[in-house]
């Protein structure tokens, strides 16, 4: 079984703390669309013919386009691959995207999983990170999202806003329970240098919120989660029974992956890959016939030290016995360093793994870096 991503690089504005790969500009959308179905035909063999049980859409913000275009790549998909008949396929929209006759549109062309870029339920806080919705958005979205029967329904959420204290993130959390959805993904902010808020951290009228301020809003995310009847399966995401993101999992469990358009990566087990991160070199790269994609074959150490950082981030841990592949003299000095972290209590052995502590989630990419070979 494998997945698909399809990533869709369109926009309506620009959030301030985002630094994917999109545009504003969407006069290239009919474009895009004929590309990444020439695309899919290109690279069909990539899955050497496994069943698709997962297509994401992502971006961008996919639900921003026409529907018609989103159609015509799931039909291409269709007449490519062999799709499991109870595939998980999940569109990225926000909320001043949805409206009735979307929904309908996207049901009928089997979309059955929505995640809604939410980030805060604060106006004032929107208008600081330049989100295009209100709050009153978010909550009309989800209840067109519901009448239509859609039950498999994910929102994100950002925590360590600078300025903000642990009630403001008490509340958002709240606003969210309320609404009774089976998933939430929620990420700490980071500010990275090639954005809006870059640039004002440069100059000095932003500053990032102390760590030790993070961690109690983290550390509240993980206690109201369990609370409130949710597990966290990775550090950034937390599931009532039933509604894991299959789509993600596949990528912190190993499982293989084709990515469609633009920035978008890919990996077969044997080697991982990315796509030319500009639209018009993408677009002009598919008609010419020219090459728009990177291929590099993965090393024993690369095989290696992706598993220890994806699964070490997730509820199924690490197991040692998976890379009996590492020479012995390897495997020992990752024994004696996981033993050490599990006598510092940041490492937990269940009896099949090892999984982190929710101290340990705090220093999940120190510790995975440690363990590198």
């Amino acid at each position: 079984m494998a997945g698909i991503y399809i990533h869709i690089p369109y926009c309506k504005v620009k959030c301030h703390y985002c630094d994917f790969h999109f545009s504003t500009q969407t006069d290239s959308v009919s474009e895009m669309i004929r590309a990444i179905c020439s695309e899919i035909e290109i690279r069909k063999s990539y899955l050497q013919s496994q069943k698709i049980e997962t297509i994401y859409f992502g971006g961008g913000t996919p639900g921003f386009i026409p529907e018609k275009f989103l159609k015509e790549i799931l039909d291409k998909i269709y007449n490519s691959f062999a799709v499991d008949a109870d595939a998980e396929i999940t569109v990225e929209c926000n909320p001043d995207d949805i409206t009735e006759d979307r929904v309908k549109a996207f049901a009928e062309m089997g979309v059955n999983r929505f995640s809604l870029g939410v980030q805060s339920f604060d106006n004032d806080v929107l208008k600081f990170m330049n989100r295009a919705h209100d709050a009153d958005q978010i909550y009309h979205a989800v209840e067109i999202a519901k009448k239509a029967d859609f039950q498999n329904i994910t929102l994100d959420l950002i925590y360590g806003i600078p300025e903000k204290d642990l009630n403001y993130w008490k509340r958002q959390l709240n606003e969210f329970y309320n609404l009774e959805l089976p998933h939430l993904s929620s990420y700490s902010l980071t500010i990275e240098p090639k954005t809006f808020f870059g640039a004002q951290q440069k100059t000095g009228k932003l500053f990032s919120k102390a760590d030790e301020l993070v961690l109690k809003e983290f550390q509240f995310l993980m206690d109201s989660s369990r609370d409130n009847g949710f597990e966290q399966y990775e550090i950034s995401n937390f599931a009532k029974p039933g509604y894991i993101s299959r789509h993600n999992s596949s990528y912190w469990l190993g499982k293989h992956y084709l990515g469609i358009g633009p920035s978008a990566h890919s990996y077969n087990g044997s080697d991982r890959g990315w796509n030319v991160s500009n639209n018009a070199v993408y677009i002009r790269s598919i008609k010419e016939h020219s090459e728009f994609h990177t291929r590099e074959k993965l090393t024993t150490e690369n095989k290696c030290n992706d598993y220890l950082l994806t699964r070490l981030r997730t509820k199924w841990g690490i197991d040692l016995d998976d890379l009996n592949f590492i020479e012995e003299k390897r495997q020992n000095i990752l024994k004696r360093k996981t033993e050490n972290y599990c006598r510092e209590g940041l490492l937990i052995n269940s009896g099949t793994a090892l999984v982190l502590s929710d101290i340990g989630k705090y220093q999940a990419d120190g510790i995975a870096a440690d363990l590198f070979i």
